[in-house]
């Protein structure tokens, strides 16, 4: 009998290191695949998601998505760009505000730019974002963010109220070479099981939580 009884313990610890070995496995491609599309739809609005900035000139990483975000707003894809993100202890200027001034300085109208200077991470950001929205009746957003990022991002918009798509970056440090995207891969792997199984978010994508 006991035998039995350590042979079935066996067996469903195997199963259960099987089934979490998948899970893992599965995460990462679903991250690797949503990383690879670019949608686009016509939006309400485009939402750049923050990242490092220096008395308001954006890092690299920023630097990259509000490039990404200026294409699609000279696209049509939508007539008004969010940028988000609150900022550090010391800072003059919220990564919201530092995005925003960046796409005035190239062009872009200033009743077309929406700063959200609150969030400390993606799901706060999201959070903020989504009552952004409700106050203005919008509904849906193209989101902007390097690749490894975008399928929590997504997910966590959803989750917010908000009908959102994804166009990634293709270019800055989060893309520059294989060792590159597989280290974020694997965080972000990490970082998207923890959210949905806690609901609480956690440090994932370079420069946002």
């Amino acid at each position: 009998m006991g035998v039995r009884a350590g042979s079935l313990l066996t067996r469903l610890v195997l199963a259960a290191v099987l089934a979490s070995v998948l899970l893992v496995l599965t995460t990462a491609g679903a991250i690797w695949w949503t990383a690879r599309q670019d949608a686009r739809p016509a939006s309400d609005a485009i939402v750049v998601l923050g990242s490092a900035q220096y008395d308001g000139v954006p890092s690299s990483i920023f630097e990259a998505r509000l490039e990404h975000a200026l294409a699609l707003f000279e696209a049509g894809v939508a007539p008004v760009v969010v940028t988000v993100g609150g900022k550090a202890d010391g800072d003059r200027m919220s990564e919201a505000e530092a995005g925003a001034q960046y796409l005035a300085d190239a062009g872009v109208p200033g009743d077309a730019l929406l700063p959200v200077p609150e969030g400390a991470d993606t799901l706060g950001s999201m959070r903020s974002v989504a009552r952004a929205f409700d106050e203005r009746s919008w509904s849906t957003a193209v989101l902007v963010t390097d690749p490894w990022h975008a399928m929590r991002t997504e997910r966590m918009a959803e989750d917010a109220g908000i009908e959102a798509d994804t166009s990634p970056t293709r270019q800055g440090p989060a893309v520059y070479s294989r060792t590159t995207q597989v280290r974020y891969i694997l965080r972000e792997t990490a970082a998207y099981l923890l959210y949905r199984a806690t609901g609480e978010s956690v440090a994932g994508a370079p420069g946002i939580g």
